[in-house]
């Protein structure tokens, strides 16, 4: 039997950017202000009255080739024998290198503990045979969870019936978020995030 590998798919036709998923993450993993694990990307297309907003939730790949892993100084950024990426608070001294090393912008520095931190895919509630919290809190279902490797599981089925794309392919970490349907601008833009405050990010396109 192949081992575990979780992943997530994001259904992007039944994501409404409500915001959910980053309160649910904020309150589970007790995220300070003005920081984020999870934000929702917002990319505004057209012009009145043919405007309209795109939404793409954002959080750490869990990447199968984490460039984080190998370049954080002290391995406290690791990876789980089921692909989940961890940073060890104890090892991390908060040089920002994973940050640096990072192509996503998934990664802060927690003012109040001076180390970095991300998106764990809430590991501590997987190992309890729960769902992230952000999965668990989303109204739409819009986001799966699950063991890909298991060819019963749910996500491992949705990832067989449905087209998929990841963000920044082209870096060949083998991000382990898939999305369906999500709009090709909120994709491959390389802005970061611009309002820390409220995790959200806006990018006017005008056509």
């Amino acid at each position: 039997m192949a081992e575990k590998r979780y992943a997530m798919v994001i259904d992007m036709r039944r994501c409404i950017g409500c915001h959910a998923c980053t309160v649910a993450c904020k309150a589970e993993m007790a995220v300070p202000l003005n920081v984020n694990a999870t934000w929702l990307k917002i990319v505004e297309k057209g012009k009145y009255p043919d405007a309209r907003k795109f939404f793409l939730p954002r959080l750490c790949n869990n990447c199968e080739d984490a460039i984080c892993a190998r370049n954080c100084p002290t391995k406290a950024t690791y990876k789980r024998d089921d692909g989940i990426v961890m940073v060890d608070m104890h090892r991390c001294i908060g040089c920002k290198y994973c940050i640096a090393s990072c192509p996503y912008d998934v990664r802060y520095i927690n003012p109040l503990k001076n180390i970095v931190q991300k998106c764990y895919f809430c590991h501590h509630r997987v190992d309890a045979g729960l769902a992230p919290a952000c999965v668990e809190t989303c109204p739409t279902r819009a986001m799966i969870f699950g063991d890909k490797n298991d060819h019963t599981s749910e996500i491992s089925q949705i990832l067989a019936t449905n087209a998929t794309n990841v963000i920044k392919r082209e870096m060949q970490t083998n991000p382990q978020v898939f999305y369906i349907s999500a709009d090709e601008a909120a994709m491959s833009s390389v802005q970061k995030r611009i309002s820390y405050h409220t995790g959200e990010h806006y990018i006017k396109l005008r056509f």
